[in-house]
């Protein structure tokens, strides 16, 4: 993702240091004014004090993950990343981002699956911000972060609601992408004819297919998804009882093929032994008798009833 953010190479000062010179000089000229007269002293004192609220704009201080993006009077001046208390210049407009990685929990969205099948899907994701220049000058992030009545909120609020605004444009994007991803693939291999991926059974490869969507609709607003993953997928609900018995009745026939199967290995092995071991000698007609007997008993779904034959083989 190319970037257009760049390092702050302004003026700056450690903030403790700013403190103290003003301090000293503010004592100096307050010691000069008494020795003044009087109109000049308060003409001096109201100058002093103007001053000292403008510089006093320029402190700033960064913890880690956090940056803050340098406007002068409309001109983007860089990035400040550093940590701790600083001092710049005082005309300088200070937005602050954060830079720390966010969760996002994608409540489901009803889209249609490959094949048209109604599902609801949901995503959950790890996105932050990596240009800091995008974030705010190629999206319209401040507007969306301004309060209700069109004035800014206070520092810590105007960081929160622009951050928020952020997360509400990372929200309508995965939706998209969401949609995107979910309409290429059908939600199981029971409605495919070939063992193609699916929503079920993909797994890997669908939530690093999702995460490069975003990451591709995310670039323009310099933000980046770290992992994204689906953390639900149904059928809705106005096809969902009809799906379970689909499902159901593949189970059943699954599991009816498997029995079959063992069910003619063990009656072929039961001719076998009684074959090699001459145990009786059974004709045609017997051993198909025999065959259909063992078949009833092994594949039944309820417990045989046996009938004892008292006579001999030959009635």
């Amino acid at each position: 993702m190319e970037t257009k953010e760049v390092k702050f190479s302004g003026f700056r000062m450690n903030g403790f240091l700013a403190l103290f010179l003003f301090l000293f000089v503010w004592g100096g000229v307050t010691a000069w004014c008494f020795t003044v007269g009087e109109t000049l002293f308060y003409a001096l004192g109201g100058v002093m004090v103007l001053l000292w609220i403008i510089l006093n704009c320029g402190y700033m201080q960064l913890e880690p993950n956090e940056a803050r993006a340098m406007v002068f009077f409309g001109k983007y001046k860089g990035t400040f990343k550093e940590t701790g208390f600083f001092w710049v210049n005082p005309f300088m407009d200070k937005k602050k981002l954060s830079l720390r990685a966010r969760n996002l929990d994608v409540e489901p969205i009803k889209v249609n699956d490959k094949i048209g099948n109604p599902i609801l899907i949901g995503l959950v994701l790890v996105w932050r911000l990596k240009d800091t220049y995008k974030a705010m000058f190629e999206i319209d992030a401040q507007t969306m972060a301004s309060t209700g009545d069109g004035k800014s909120a206070n520092v810590g609020n105007a960081v929160a609601n622009r951050m928020n605004a952020f997360e509400n444009f990372v929200k309508i994007q995965s939706d998209a992408a969401l949609r995107q991803v979910a309409g290429q693939y059908a939600y199981d291999d029971n409605e495919t004819a070939t063992n193609e991926l699916t929503l079920r059974s993909g797994g890997e490869e669908i939530n690093e297919q999702l995460e490069q969507k975003l990451n591709e609709r995310l670039a323009m607003a310099g933000m980046e998804v770290l992992e994204a993953r689906i953390n639900y997928l149904a059928y809705a609900p106005e096809i969902a009882a009809v799906m379970l018995r689909r499902q159901q009745a593949s189970a059943i026939i699954s599991a009816r093929e498997k029995i079959v199967e063992g069910a003619v290995s063990m009656v072929h092995m039961a001719l076998d032994k009684l074959s090699k071991e001459e145990i009786v000698e059974l004709d045609e007609e017997k051993k198909a008798a025999m065959v259909s007997n063992l078949l009833v008993v092994l594949c039944a779904d309820e417990a045989a009833q046996p009938v004892l034959n008292t006579g001999t083989l030959n009635h």
